[in-house]
């Protein structure tokens, strides 16, 4: 049971960390309502992981707290804060926190970011004592020059919103979910890209309606679905065994793509014997790859340390909004794009009009919308800036003003709906122009003037 240290000022939201973390099968070892406690008793309980916030009173703030344990004492700390604005955020990041977590939070999401977090310092300790063990073998020139790489791949990636890789279908990955309904669209696009590659596609599941998607495939065998009934996750064993049996002949041009979802997990060493077998496939030569997926929400980060080793591709799905992929530093970067959150940061300040345009597809309030886009995009954008533009819509009466209870909603009228949806047109074509411009020039799109197209590859 990991032992957790609560920091935070507020005694509500002590009490109310505590009586959720016991529940989630944690021990709070303490809890602390300043930087200089939360040090103290850091020192002197050795928790496992803290839950720190960020803004407390004192001379030490709850960053300046997280540098000392994290330095000091090795202990890995989730900043639990309600600022999220990009300068304390830039400060935070200075301590490298093992994760962040916004009020008002919810248990998901707690759980989640605990559970990597030890997840990433169980891996971490593992690498040291592998490096410690291997001292002697390697010279003290080259031991740093390890050192150092390693720290870069794993310590400086970009702050990741959202990790694409490019090819799902090369190796197994391990997609691990917290919230449910994040699943279904991924999985809906694992199995049409299963489909296009040719083969055979396997989907294993214990309750999914995606079958209703696929009822040609299905008919034709090109896919595969077997139902994983409780207590039964054994027979997948021999599902496994029989659908990989002629990929064994030399000379097959044949493949297996298998997706596989365990929303339950009570079952677990079955579970792992069925990884074990899909990785011992890949070492002789099959050609099977896809993705296991779990729920994170079930399993304790021991669990998903045995689930993940040998696994070199893996995607974390934390919520809706949150998607983040890493791998074994070995992983070659130049497999994935990044994209950053300082990114969509700029995209959405700099393009916000066509944004606050998209969300008034039905009656909504000001204040909605500036929530909406922070849920959506994690961007902090001022009331102002929101009520300007609704303000001009207003002016030429492409909206109208609503009462709902106590609330102000904006409508748009029938002239607005035509308005919105030609600037919305209007929007996509100069940004499709801008692109094509960029891409054509340097990536081979044919000129229209000439219909010639570069050597470079698309």
């Amino acid at each position: 049971m990991a032992k957790i240290l609560v920091v935070d000022d507020e005694a509500i939201i002590t009490m109310l960390l505590e009586r959720r973390l016991s529940a989630m099968g944690y021990c709070v070892a303490g809890m602390a309502a300043s930087g200089e406690d939360a040090v103290d008793k850091a020192r002197s309980i050795r928790p496992d992981l803290v839950l720190m916030d960020i803004v407390m009173p004192g001379k030490m703030n709850g960053i300046e707290a997280a540098e000392i344990v994290t330095t000091e004492l090795d202990i890995p700390v989730v900043f639990i804060t309600a600022y999220a604005d990009d300068t304390i955020i830039e400060k935070a990041k200075n301590v490298r926190p093992y994760g962040y977590i916004v009020k008002p939070f919810n248990e998901l999401g707690i759980k989640a970011a605990i559970e990597m977090a030890l997840f990433r310092k169980a891996v971490e300790q593992e690498e040291q004592r592998s490096r410690k063990s291997a001292q002697e073998k390697i010279s003290p020139e080259t031991e740093a020059g390890n050192l150092a790489q390693e720290s870069l791949s794993y310590h400086d990636l970009p702050e990741i919103k959202t990790v694409l890789l490019t090819d799902i279908f090369t190796d197994i990955v391990l997609f691990l979910y917290a919230d449910p309904v994040v699943k279904e669209p991924i999985f809906k696009f694992a199995l049409e890209e299963g489909i296009k590659k040719g083969g055979r596609t396997l989907f294993a599941y214990s309750q999914s309606s995606l079958q209703k998607h696929f009822p040609k495939e299905i008919l034709k065998k090109k896919l595969y679905t077997h139902r994983i009934k409780r207590n039964e996750v054994t027979v997948l064993l021999p599902v496994l065994e029989k659908c990989t049996e002629s990929l064994l002949y030399a000379g097959t041009t044949d493949s297996l793509q298998i997706l596989i979802d365990f929303s339950e997990t009570e079952e677990f060493d079955d579970i792992l014997a069925i990884k074990n077998l899909l990785l011992s496939k890949k070492e002789n030569k099959i050609p099977v790859s896809g993705i296991i997926a779990l729920d994170i929400g079930k399993i304790d980060h021991t669990l998903i340390k045995s689930m993940a080793t040998g696994i070199p591709k893996i995607i974390v799905s934390t919520g809706k909004e949150t998607t983040l992929s890493f791998a074994h530093h070995t992983f070659p970067a130049e497999s994935v794009s990044v994209v950053p959150q300082s990114t969509i940061d700029d995209v959405v300040k700099k393009s916000l009009e066509p944004v606050v345009l998209s969300l008034l597809d039905k009656p909504i309030s000001g204040n909605d919308i500036v929530h909406e886009i922070h849920r959506r995009y994690h961007v902090h954008i001022p009331q102002a800036r929101v009520y300007t533009i609704l303000h001009d819509l207003q002016e030429n009466e492409y909206l109208e003003i609503i009462a709902s209870g106590k609330s102000k909603l904006y409508r748009l009228t029938e002239k607005g709906k035509k308005h919105v949806s030609q600037k919305l047109n209007d929007f996509q074509q100069v940004f499709q122009h801008i692109l094509y411009d960029k891409r054509g020039i340097n990536a081979g799109i044919p000129d229209k003037n000439n219909g010639e197209e570069s050597d470079h590859p698309q």
